[in-house]
């Protein structure tokens, strides 16, 4: 059975919990709520569960080592599997990309994304997917207080629709490969109900 691990990169504990940075772990739960699982099981410094989906075991990885060392988490995980980096989707918050957005992308920099970061430096390269939730920049440049804001009610609202448009797109990326997902869903906008 093909394995893939899906990292969802977030801090934990209760206080991080709705923060912008959280973004990943958000969507993993998004999934665990709706497949009926629970992401508990302790296993390389983070929390996993596994969803079998048409014949793919897919690992749902929540590191808990705090953002900038998810690395430490996410490398463990592939080397217990023995995947190399193409069998990788990394979800994380991207203040690049708008609020109401979701973009898939195929491989690139770490763009100061200080998780992408400790994943690209334990693997030696970053040849993964990443699957880009959009935080926005904040209007007053303060990025730190930005991404550990916690999201404002109408905020909330987008992002849950962002959460299901990004959904969909990591399913269509898993049974149709990532260049068809990324034609028809990168260019979507959720911020209207």
């Amino acid at each position: 059975m093909d394995t893939i691990v899906i990292a969802g990169l977030g801090n934990p504990g209760s206080k991080y919990q709705w923060t912008r940075h959280n973004a990943g772990f958000l969507f993993l739960d998004r999934i665990a709520q709706l497949e009926g699982l629970s992401i508990v099981r302790k296993q390389f410094g983070g929390l996993t569960a596994e969803w079998e989906r048409k014949g793919k075991r897919l690992v749902l990885l929540k590191p808990q080592t705090f953002m900038n060392l998810s690395g430490r988490s996410v490398m463990p995980a592939l080397q217990f599997y023995k995947l190399k980096p193409d069998q990788l989707i990394v979800v994380h918050d991207e203040i690049d990309l708008p609020l109401g957005a979701a973009r898939l992308k195929q491989g690139g920099g770490h763009g100061g994304q200080n998780g992408l970061r400790s994943i690209m430096e334990l693997l030696g390269k970053g040849d993964f997917v990443r699957l880009r939730l959009g935080i926005g920049r904040p209007p007053h440049g303060d990025v730190t207080n930005h991404v550990l804001g916690v999201f404002t009610p109408p905020e909330m609202e987008i992002f849950a629709r962002v959460l299901d448009g990004a959904l969909d797109m990591l399913e269509t990326a898993l049974d149709e490969g990532v260049p068809k997902a990324m034609s028809l869903f990168n260019n979507k906008s959720y911020l209207e109900g």
